[in-house]
């Protein structure tokens, strides 16, 4: 299993079920629109601290992010 690409398809299902844009979700979590489009699409490795910021920018629990079928 592919844990980066897991949590990035994750990332973008719950971000489309709330209607966020990933340059808004950028601004959010205070990230870079580039980067988001990175860990969506799997190349990045991304922190606790940035999962952090992706769960609370989209109001969602953090467990919510790593419950990965």
């Amino acid at each position: 299993m592919d844990v980066k690409a897991e949590y990035g398809k994750k990332v973008r299902e719950i971000r489309n079920s709330k209607k966020v844009s990933q340059e808004k979700l950028a601004e959010l979590a205070d990230l870079d629109r580039t980067y988001v489009s990175d860990i969506e699409n799997g190349k990045r490795n991304v922190s606790i601290e940035t999962i952090y910021k992706i769960a609370k920018a989209l109001e969602t629990r953090l467990i919510d992010f790593l419950n990965i079928d």
